[in-house]
C-alpha cells in the first residue's frame, strides 16, 4: 500500500473517532524515516491510545501491521509508526508544549541559506 493510501486511512479513523486538529506534515526532503506526520489533539489519555488502536487495527484490516506504538494509559503523548506514516496523539497541553508542526514546517531555501551563510 503506497503513503498517500495509509495517509487517507489514518485521516478517516481520526475524524470519525473525534480526533481534534487533525494536522498532516509532510516530511519528505526533510527525514529519510518517513513521508508523513500526522498530528492530533486528543482529549484524555484514553482518547489518545483509543485514536491509534483504531487506526492500527483498521490498517491491519487492510494488510498493514504498525511497527510500533509508544505511549498507554497515562500518557500525554501516543505514537503509532506506520512507517511511510507516523501519527503522533497527543493532549492539548503536550501539543502546546512540543510544537511539532513549527519543529518540521522549517523552510528549505532558509536551511540552505543558513547552511550557505
Amino acid at each position: 500500500m503506497q503513503a498517500e493510501q495509509i495517509l487517507k486511512i489514518v485521516q478517516e479513523v481520526l475524524d470519525e473517532r473525534k480526533g481534534q486538529n487533525i494536522t498532516t506534515l509532510d516530511v519528505r526532503g526533510k527525514t529519510s524515516f518517513t513521508d508523513y506526520m500526522v498530528v492530533v489533539t486528543g482529549t484524555s489519555d484514553r482518547h489518545l491510545k483509543s485514536l491509534c488502536d483504531y487506526v492500527a487495527e483498521k490498517l491491519k484490516e487492510s494488510g498493514i501491521k504498525p511497527l510500533g506504538i509508544e505511549g498507554d494509559l497515562g500518557s500525554d503523548w501516543v505514537l503509532l509508526d506506520l512507517g511511510d506514516v507516523i501519527v503522533h496523539a497527543m493532549n492539548a497541553q503536550a501539543r502546546g508544549f512540543y510544537q511539532l508542526e513549527k519543529l518540521w514546517s522549517v523552510d528549505d531555501s532558509k536551511e540552505s541559506e543558513q547552511q550557505l551563510g
